[in-house]
This record gives C-alpha cells, sequence and structure tokens, in this order.
C-alpha cells in the first residue's frame, strides 16, 4: 500500500511540474512574440494544456472525490471556454486592424461577410 501512495504522489507532482514547463513556455512565447495574434496563440494554447495538466495533478494529488470532480468540471470549462475566447478576439483584431498585411498574408477576397 505505501508503494501505491508513492507513485500517485510522483505521478500528481511530475504533471505539476510539466504544467509548470507549460507555463514557462507560455509567457516566454507572450514576451517573445512580436505580433498580437501570435502571443495570443501562444497564452491560449499555454493556459488551455497548462492549467488541464496542472489539474489532473492535483487530482491525483488529492484522490478521487468530490474535490477532483470540481477541478475535473473546472478543466472541461477551461477546454471549452478559452478556444472560444481567444478565437473571438482574433477575430475582433482581424477586423479592427487595417495593418494586418503587414504582419501576414491575407487572401484577396477577405471581405467582412466571410470573417463572421
Amino acid at each position: 500500500m505505501q508503494m501505491l501512495e508513492w507513485i500517485r504522489f510522483a505521478s500528481g507532482v511530475g504533471l505539476l511540474l510539466i504544467g509548470l514547463g507549460i507555463f514557462m513556455l507560455q509567457l516566454f512565447g507572450v514576451f517573445k512574440f512580436k505580433y498580437v495574434l501570435n502571443r495570443m496563440h501562444a497564452a491560449a494554447m499555454g493556459d488551455t494544456l497548462g492549467i488541464g495538466v496542472s489539474l489532473t495533478g492535483l487530482m491525483i494529488l488529492s484522490g478521487f472525490n468530490l474535490v477532483s470532480l470540481k477541478m475535473a468540471l473546472i478543466i472541461v470549462f477551461l477546454w471549452l471556454a478559452s478556444p472560444v475566447s481567444s478565437h473571438l478576439i482574433s477575430r475582433l483584431e482581424v477586423v479592427t486592424n487595417e495593418h494586418l498585411a503587414e504582419h501576414c498574408e491575407l487572401p484577396e477576397h477577405l471581405g467582412e461577410d466571410e470573417l463572421f
């Protein structure tokens, strides 16, 4: 029984450290990239993956109980909300930025009809 506790502790701490590494990469990407869409992509991907891995580690450490169910619901909510919100913000940037063609390639027929 003692060995099972050590395996659970090691896997939980390992997932927390992986989540910390993902957050560090996210932070690096947010400060490294120059264009707002690149920074936003790094932040959204880091949040979605980092929080999911970190909360999974916390679920393993706390055991499978009501608290871990709440953490699982938080993961599901963030996996649904973070990509949708970052997609809407990026569409807002594409519609309102007049100098977008300086940063990326745009098709000639790009109009507001196709954005929404």
